[in-house]
């Protein structure tokens, strides 16, 4: 089996350190990747610490991973040696159920994690992209437009899909007013493809420290949500609201300001359960609903509108060995938008 380098959480309360592993043999349907970059996502957090109770150790993070094809089956078709690639948040699904037409994989049975689970056989563990080199069916590689650099276009591969499916999906465009609530990794992604879509975005931050940002990703508004005021002023405005967030809002608040028949849309996942009251949805017919990542054509689709839009995340490129101390700014919110580690620091 080759062997791999990364960096691993072997327990919830250490600090990530390097780890070597195996990874497994190449099939002929497989794509042998180098990894060159790999984004941090809150969620890598929240699993490296076991903050939703389901965590498997030893665990290598990393779901928003750019590289460099290396070798491919000889059953490949789509790649070849020098792509550039991606992989994202899922590495195998299921293939045979009558869902899978609908493009909608990633709320299916069978659904295998590019890490924290099992491959489909059970009991080999997936180890995700905090690492030098990753082994993927061809049905779960992505490709790169030509034009998006691999070091800011691996967070589209969560960040970005995780906007623009629902942004899609709830038909954000021209006449369509969009709400994006928290103006970070993810938000900062869900303003640019929203506004390229045609929509009327409006930024809701808890302060307006990133106003200037904001508007220039393409948000025509930006408010504090700190200032009770905002919620007045913006009381049955919007048709859809995003929001990104991973901490415990009043969400009745918010949905307070959409229209009627509006959408409130939760991509961010708080530790703790936040209560919802009948009467914020019932007199304005409000739906809150929420939204996981995209199949792996809605992914390629994304980055193909990202190319054509020249859409990319705002980056902070790190060494491996600043991981750790990445976890921590993100917690804070010191990072303008998303860390991303360079894999050549590995060597």
């Amino acid at each position: 089996m080759p062997i791999a380098k990364g960096y691993a959480a072997t327990d919830a309360s250490q600090p990530l350190a390097p780890f070597t592993f195996e990874r497994r043999d190449p099939n002929d349907d497989d794509v042998v990747i180098s990894i060159k970059y790999c984004g941090i996502c809150h969620s890598d957090i929240h699993q490296a610490r076991n903050e939703w109770g389901n965590s498997r150790f030893p665990m290598v993070p990393g779901h928003e991973v750019a590289g460099v094809v290396t070798a491919v089956g000889s059953k490949v078709t789509k790649f070849k040696v020098g792509d550039h690639v991606g992989v994202g948040c899922f590495v195998d699904s299921c293939t045979t159920c009558a869902s899978r037409d609908l493009d909608v994989e990633q709320y299916m049975p069978g659904l295998v994690q590019t890490y924290n689970d099992v491959e489909a056989d059970g009991k080999t563990p997936t180890f995700g992209g905090y690492s030098d080199s990753i082994v993927v069916k061809e049905g779960y590689v992505l490709s790169f437009p030509e034009n998006i650099p691999l070091d800011a276009g691996a967070p589209l591969l969560c960040a970005g899909i995780t906007l623009y499916s629902p942004l899609a999906h709830w038909k954000a465009g021209p006449g369509k007013k969009v709400a994006i609530v928290g103006m970070g990794g993810l938000g900062h992604m869900g303003v640019q493809i929203g506004a390229a879509m045609g929509a009327e975005v409006t930024v809701l931050s808890q302060t307006l420290s990133k106003q200037e940002d904001g508007l220039k990703f393409g948000a025509k508004h930006y408010y504090a949500t700190s200032d009770q005021s905002t919620f007045e002023k913006l009381a049955g405005t919007f048709d859809l609201i995003i929001c990104t967030v991973a901490t415990a809002i009043d969400w009745n608040a918010y949905l307070s300001l959409l229209k009627v028949d509006g959408t409130m849309v939760l991509v961010g996942a708080p530790e703790h359960p936040v209560p919802v009251h009948a009467f914020s949805l019932i007199p304005g017919r409000r739906t809150l609903a929420g939204s996981m990542i995209g199949s792996i054509k809605e992914t390629q689709e994304m980055l193909d509108f990202c190319g054509k839009h020249n859409i990319v995340a705002q980056v902070e490129t790190i060494p491996v060995s600043q991981i750790n101390e990445a976890y921590e700014r993100v917690l804070k919110s010191d990072v303008r938008y998303r860390f991303v580690i360079d894999m050549a620091s590995l060597a």
